[in-house]
């Protein structure tokens, strides 16, 4: 049974590790591997997608791409609306990831832009210029990672 007392059972944690092997390997091919139907991996699958604790999405290298730039924003608010905040800059475009934290900062976020200047604009003209409440924002530009991939944003004006 899925997250039985908040935890996953061995069965699950066997599938999300074949698909994070290969998340494009066959329910099938797993189930058989598992030695288990293929309608209960697609079951415990579906489950746990349902229930927030697995996300299966396609997303991009960054810095196999000479056109993206990946940032990581350390922010600080003003006042403590972190849930407020945190769900705004999670709607922006470029925005792959938000984190509330403890520290520093109140507030990460990753962000992948096309250029530098995009990143400027992001910061400073557009779309973190509109979230009430940030005090400072401190960028950090990621030069290079083997395991980081980012979620990319429609073309301004498609749907």
């Amino acid at each position: 049974m899925t997250l039985v007392g908040g935890s996953l059972d061995e069965l699950e944690i066997q599938i999300i590790l074949a698909l994070q092997k290969d998340a494009r390997k066959s329910y099938k091919s797993i189930a058989k591997k598992l030695g288990v139907a293929e309608g209960t991996v697609s079951n415990r699958v579906n489950r746990l997608t349902q229930q927030g604790v697995l996300k299966l999405e396609a997303r991009v290298n960054p810095f196999a791409m000479s056109n993206k730039v990946a940032a990581i924003l350390g922010i600080n608010l003003k006042r403590s609306r972190h849930a407020g905040a945190a769900k705004k800059i999670m709607a922006l475009p470029n925005v792959n990831a938000v984190w509330v934290t403890s520290g520093k900062y109140d507030i990460f976020v990753e962000v992948l832009v096309d250029s530098i200047k995009d990143l400027n604009v992001f910061i400073f003209e557009e779309e973190l210029r509109n979230i009430e409440g940030i005090e400072a924002i401190e960028t950090h530009i990621m030069l290079h990672s083997d395991s980081k991939y980012f979620k990319i944003s429609p073309p301004a004006g498609s749907v």
